[in-house]
């Protein structure tokens, strides 16, 4: 076997290791900023367990520790870490057995905020582009491994009859 065809075959391999290069790069990260508590140990077990596809949309990359991103343009975004919401009149959603508190005020982007569990994920969805319901639901199996110490409660349960 002669020196020119392995050449050939490594410069073929080359190439084509050249354009995967070239195409992963095609996609920019999502540029997104760590929240505060992004180092807390519970929060690289939710990254860790974030699944491939939320609401029909790919998992994209993020620059920030604690993260994720979903679709092209992003419209799942997921920060681990951010502060407790504690006691508020903001409504109180449980999706598969987990409370999250919705805030509309910039809709159609609803920022969905976990409640009880610590530490604090939210979750911004664009309402234009996929369901609010549909993406808790994806995200679920990550985000419940953060145990609950506190559920939503309504104020009429403070009162009795």
């Amino acid at each position: 076997m002669s020196a020119r065809p392995l050449r050939r075959v490594s410069a073929l391999v080359g190439g084509v290791l050249l354009a995967v290069v070239a195409l992963t790069g095609c996609t920019p990260a999502v540029s997104l900023e760590a929240a505060a508590d992004a180092t807390d140990p519970g929060c690289a077990e939710v990254i860790v367990r974030l699944p491939d596809t939320v609401a029909d949309q790919p998992k994209r990359e993020t620059d920030a520790q604690a993260t994720g991103a979903w679709g092209s343009p992003a419209s799942v975004l997921l920060r681990c870490g951010v502060a407790d919401t504690g006691p508020t009149t903001l409504p109180c959603v449980d999706v598969n057995g987990i409370d999250w508190v919705r805030d509309d005020s910039d809709a159609p982007n609803y920022r969905f905020t976990t409640f009880g569990r610590t530490p604090t994920t939210e979750v911004i969805v664009n309402g234009d582009a996929v369901s609010g319901t549909t993406a808790l639901v994806d995200l679920t199996n990550a985000v419940q491994v953060v145990p609950q110490t506190a559920k939503c409660t309504d104020i009429s349960d403070s009162f009795s009859g």
